[in-house]
């Protein structure tokens, strides 16, 4: 699949993939995708940045696109692209209002030798795991659209996940439609026990979601998968793996089991910042009054607990 400026996040069916959270609107000098969704009962709207990153193609254009809000909106919130080519001075002036370290993205680079920085244990449970499944990068990802649902059903039920990540078959439906995805499966003998979704974008491989059944856990096929496709892209001319940050608004690196995973196959971290910006004060404050929020750092904060 060639890698090109039109896929994975920044893609317009990767916005259109997430409509079930609102109305997905162009920002059309930056190139970026945000959702833009009705504020409770009100006549007020307000946007946020696609789940989980904001990409676009011209940062430099952001602040433009977003002064041609000023008027529409109340407020808009997003997590912005640890790759993308902004400074924080840049977001500072996009996103007056707030910009602040979010999570910290565990990252690797692939112009190292992954003897250098695997970690040892990571690599024997991958060994082992590999002399009991397959894996394979599936050049059809839709044809296994029914295998990937019941495995999130079982992540979903595990781990008792709520909110924005309770994504529907509609939207997976789409999201494996969309330029950039990259499937890999892992098997023992017929049967289905792991799938990871990763986006390849401006040469960086973007981790989505993984799954697995029950037998998947016992096999270890996380570690297999993780190895495997690491070789993988290695060879495809790509210089990154995001590999993202751990579950939850935690950035407790110690506590947190996903990070430690994510950890033992990374290189190094890059910061993802949270930025807001306020577009109608009185109204934002009115909402928030209403609300009776008690203070905190949740932006915007009319909307306090909304994916709790």
């Amino acid at each position: 699949m060639p890698i090109g400026h039109t896929t994975g996040y920044s893609h317009s069916g990767y916005a259109a993939s997430l409509a079930e959270f609102g109305t997905p609107r162009l920002l059309p000098r930056s190139g970026g995708w945000v959702l833009e969704r009705s504020i409770g009962q009100t006549s007020y709207r307000d946007a946020m940045g696609c789940y989980p990153l904001f990409a676009c193609d011209d940062w430099s254009m952001v602040h433009k696109d977003l002064e041609a809000l000023q008027s529409e909106l109340v407020s808009i919130a997003l997590v912005a692209d640890p790759f993308g080519q902004h400074t924080t001075d840049l977001l500072r002036k996009c996103f007056t209002e707030m910009v602040v370290p979010f999570k910290e993205h565990l990252v690797t680079d692939l112009s190292c030798s992954p003897e250098s920085f695997i970690n040892a244990g990571h690599r024997r449970k991958a060994h082992k795991a590999l002399e009991l499944i397959k894996i394979e990068h599936c050049e059809n990802p839709m044809h296994f659209f029914d295998e990937w649902n019941q495995l999130y059903a079982n992540l979903t039920k595990r781990h008792n996940i709520r909110g924005l990540t309770t994504f529907s078959p509609n939207s997976f439906r789409a999201q494996l439609a969309v330029p950039g995805m990259y499937m890999f499966r892992a098997t023992q003998h017929t049967e289905t026990v792991g799938i990871t979704l990763w986006y390849v974008d401006r040469g960086v491989a973007y981790y989505h979601l993984g799954a697995y059944s029950n037998l998947g856990y016992d096999l270890l096929a996380s570690f297999a998968l993780f190895f495997w496709i690491i070789d993988y892209f290695s060879t495809q001319g790509l210089q990154w793996l995001n590999l993202g940050a751990g579950a939850g608004v935690s950035n407790n690196r110690e506590e947190d089991g996903l990070s430690r995973f994510k950890r033992g196959w990374a290189t190094s971290t890059r910061t993802a910042y949270l930025c807001g910006r306020v577009f109608n004060r009185p109204v934002y404050e009115e909402l928030s009054n209403n609300k009776q929020v008690a203070a905190s750092n949740y932006f915007p904060a009319y909307r306090t607990g909304e994916f709790g």
